[in-house]
């Protein structure tokens, strides 16, 4: 058995249990205790969908469920040791929409293929994602901050990854309305959020749960949504209303579990329909009201928007010329 780690947690199990089939080891699935492989560190929006689903899956089924983070190099470690678990439906992979997708275009001899690895369960994903000013800049919406930006004669903005929702977005605006910037990466969202907080930052782009708190202490401005508009900000246009053009502002980061594509048919005619009924469950639905995101999607939909998603964030990163970093 794989030593646990402190980043490793046992959400529970209730004494239930399992549900009767057929003498077969798949019919029996699972036969231990579930890892959930998380690539991102513990605390993090990701981590916190991965550990409110595996509670929930680990009272269906009545065995431990492992929350385990195995964060670093933009998500390929974690994806790659998912990739290379045995398909028995016992290591599922819970991660964002850029390990699969940017990472295609901005990782070198990347270590998996995201469109033949992997079965997709289910998704949730974002209501929309804010676009923030620092409040030195004065603007409260997309064209002041474009006013700003000239007049400044070049920005510095918040990333957290060559490709990133952030990256992608300022270089879409750059390209319509002609500004000049300076992309900061970040190793997250949180020291990204941080510089904003102190005026480091002109703007930066990100999840709505890390952006929150800068935007209610007022010390960033929420300008503009990519996506939908945002429940707690209804008054706030997305950046499609403001006159931004582009696929991209239709585009929702999003969360998804996935198992080996070598897995069973009939684990994941098992596992998936689990996962999309955690959304009904209380506190599956607590987290994805904190967090904004959408309730888990069914399997057909998963699939669709990965490949919609996939076709037009790839376009949109060779059109404007990103390139794996040395």
């Amino acid at each position: 058995m794989k030593k646990l780690t402190r980043r490793t947690f046992v959400t529970g199990a209730a004494a239930l249990s399992v549900l009767p089939g057929k003498t077969s080891a798949q019919s029996a699935w699972p036969a231990r205790q579930i890892r959930i492989l998380v690539p991102y560190p513990a605390g993090g929006q990701t981590d916190g969908i991965a550990r409110a689903f595996g509670d929930y899956l680990a009272r269906q089924v009545g065995k431990p469920v492992i929350v385990e983070n195995k964060a670093g190099a933009g998500g390929v470690i974690g994806v790659t040791e998912a990739k290379r678990s045995d398909p028995d439906g016992t290591t599922i992979l819970c991660t964002i929409s850029s390990s699969l997708i940017q990472n295609r275009v901005t990782v070198k001899d990347l270590p998996y293929d995201p469109e033949k690895d992997f079965v997709y369960l289910t998704m949730v994903s974002g209501a929309g994602g804010p676009v923030v000013a620092a409040k030195k800049t004065g603007a409260t919406n997309l064209r002041e901050f474009i006013d700003y930006a000239k007049k400044a004669g070049s920005i510095n903005w918040g990333s957290y990854g060559v490709g990133s929702t952030p990256h992608v977005l300022i270089e879409t605006i750059a390209k319509q309305y002609g500004i000049k910037f300076q992309v900061i990466q970040y190793r997250g969202e949180a020291p990204m959020w941080n510089d904003i907080a102190g005026q480091t930052l002109d703007g930066a782009a990100g999840s709505y749960a890390a952006a929150a708190p800068v935007i209610q202490a007022g010390t960033g401005n929420l300008i503009g949504v990519v996506g939908s508009r945002l429940p707690p900000y209804p008054d706030t246009p997305t950046m499609t209303e403001q006159g931004a053009v582009g696929d991209f502002y239709d585009l929702r980061a999003f969360t998804t579990f996935a198992v080996p594509s070598a897995t069973p048919k009939e684990i994941v005619e098992k596992l998936a329909p689990m996962l999309i009924a955690g959304g009904s469950d209380p506190r599956v639905q607590q987290m994805l009201t904190n967090f904004i995101l959408s309730s888990p999607a069914d399997f057909e939909t998963t699939n669709r928007i990965f490949k919609r998603d996939s076709d037009v964030m790839l376009r949109i990163l060779r059109d404007l010329g990103v390139k794996p970093s040395e």
